[in-house]
Order: C-alpha cells, then sequence, then structure tokens
C-alpha cells in the first residue's frame, strides 16, 4: 500500500496560484473531488475550500488541511495536523526544559531565576495535557471508525463471494471486486497503524514530561542542600558561642514543713541558756564577779 509523501514546503500560502478545478486526494491516493472554490474571511484570508463531491454534494474542507502537490492537492485529516502539532509543541518544551536543569544544576545562583521560567513551562505543559486529552479522544473515535468501516467491507466481500459461488457473477468478477477490498482494508490498516504509532509517542513523551518534573524536584533540592551546606555559612554556624543554661535553684524536699517564728523573748532565754551550760561545762571564767548570784538564780 503506498502513502503519498508529504513534504513542508508544498504546504499553501496565501498568494498561491489558483487552486480552482484542482483534484483533490486523499494520503492514500483515493480521488476525493475537484475544488470548485474558496470561502474566505473579512479580511480575505482563505477559510475553507469547496468541494464537488459527486453524488455526496459539495464538501467544506479547512485551508490548513490541504497541501499542494504538484497539480493535485492531498487532504490531511484534522486528527494527524493536531497531533503532528502537539508533538512537535510538547517535544521543544521538553527540550528547553532539560536545557534549564543543566543551568541550575552548574549554577545555584540561577535558582530564583530559573524558578520563574519553570513555571511558564509548568504552565505550558499544564496547557499541552489539556490538548493532549482532547486528541487522544480523538484518535480512538477515529479508531473505533476504521474497525466499523472494516467490518462493513469484510462483511460486503462475503456477500460477493456468495453471489460468486452461486454462479451469479463470474469469478473474474469476484476477483476484481476483492482486489478493490483489499485496497481498502489495507489503506484502513495503514491509518490504524500510524494512529498507534501516534498514540505511542505521545505516550512516551507523557512521560517523559512527567519525568522532566520529578527531576526538577530533585535539582532544586541538591541545590538547596549544597548551598546550606556551604563553607561561609558553616563558618558563621561554629563561630556562635553556645548559649549558657540557667541553673535550676535548689528546693527543699516537699516533705519539710516550715518551722514556726519564735518569740524574741524564748530567744533571750534560749541564748542565756545556751551560755550558762556552756559555763557549766568548764568554760566560765572565774574572775567573773556576778558567776555565783547566776548560779543562785538557777
Amino acid at each position: 500500500m503506498s502513502v503519498i509523501p508529504i513534504q513542508k514546503q508544498w504546504v499553501m500560502a496565501e498568494n498561491s496560484p489558483s487552486i480552482i478545478s484542482k483534484g483533490v486526494k486523499d494520503m492514500y491516493g483515493t480521488f476525493m473531488g475537484n475544488v470548485i472554490g474558496t470561502a474566505t474571511d473579512i479580511d480575505g484570508t482563505i477559510q475553507t475550500v469547496g468541494l464537488d463531491c459527486g453524488s455526496e454534494g459539495l464538501r467544506q474542507i479547512p485551508y490548513e488541511q490541504l497541501v499542494l502537490q504538484g497539480d493535485v492537492l492531498i487532504f490531511i485529516p484534522n486528527w494527524r495536523i493536531e497531533a503532528q502539532r502537539l508533538l512537535r509543541e510538547k517535544g521543544l518544551t521538553i527540550r528547553r526544559l532539560t536545557a534549564l536543569m543543566g543551568i541550575v544544576s552548574d549554577n545555584s545562583e540561577m535558582k530564583p531565576d530559573a524558578e520563574l521560567i519553570h513555571e511558564k513551562y509548568k504552565s505550558k505543559l499544564i496547557s499541552l495535557d489539556e490538548t493532549e486529552a482532547k486528541i487522544k479522544a480523538k484518535l480512538a473515535t477515529r479508531l473505533e471508525e476504521l474497525e466499523e468501516q472494516e467490518k462493513a467491507i469484510k462483511f460486503f466481500l462475503f456477500d460477493v463471494q456468495i453471489q460468486a459461488n452461486s454462479n451469479e457473477i463470474s469469478q473474474t468478477t469476484f476477483d476484481d471486486a476483492q482486489k478493490l477490498s483489499n485496497n481498502m482494508v489495507d489503506r484502513i490498516n495503514h491509518e490504524k497503524s500510524e494512529i498507534h504509532n501516534i498514540q505511542k509517542r505521545i505516550h512516551d513523551m507523557s512521560l517523559e514530561s512527567i519525568e522532566m518534573i520529578e527531576t526538577k524536584k530533585d535539582v532544586i533540592q541538591q541545590t538547596a542542600v549544597s548551598y546550606m551546606n556551604s563553607p561561609c555559612d558553616t563558618v558563621l554556624t561554629h563561630s556562635m558561642p553556645e548559649p549558657e543554661l540557667p541553673v535550676a535553684p535548689q528546693c527543699e524536699p516537699e516533705n519539710t514543713l516550715p518551722e514556726p517564728p519564735e518569740d524574741e523573748s524564748e530567744l533571750s532565754t534560749t541564748s542565756s541558756e545556751t551560755e550558762t551550760e556552756t559555763d557549766s561545762s568548764g568554760n566560765v571564767d572565774p574572775e567573773d564577779p556576778d558567776w555565783l548570784s547566776r548560779m543562785q538564780s538557777q
């Protein structure tokens, strides 16, 4: 099954030669119709191209979905254009994030500026994720349509085979019908294969995007750790004197009861008794003239 190669330099521009009456084919070479005119916006830009599709009538195709190749216009499916745009924009964003991580890892002083730029690219990835979800839904819907078409072709070919086996048509007619049907199935299988390939690329790029975000967190953490462990910061930390902890006052045991205050008279009597006991123990001065009177009074 041959597919018409598409080259970027053949995309039509606004000043392209007239495309009126040119034929339009799909990517697999199937004729779709002839151009009968274009619909333009108020500023003159082409919006859609009208095709004469025979009994199907007029069909309007967005101008961006047509590529000029020689004297023929090639119709590009919308899902393919959107998927290619998504892969291109997301791939560029991931490459820029990779470059940003390299700058941060080499120079930690660029971290504040890198944070601002990272938020910009992060917002871009979020918007691309929303677009990616819509494209995935379109691809899944297109696969379902292709499956239904393939079933219809096989059912139709089976009916033709019954006609050949019942001698309603010749074997040559059946062979021609089978050849054309197989060509249609080949085109369907080729488109399905292309869709599966794009789905895989989108999935792989999503994983790469998640990995880039996680890598960014690790780089910032490593940068913060290296900044905290810098020599200047370490010297400041060790040069600071250690604070002295206050010594807790020694308190009396809780079970010790306070003694009641003593009367002054009792204190003086106690003092006299102490002195007398001291004198009686042999420490009394014998030359004191009043020692005898004190003894007698006691």
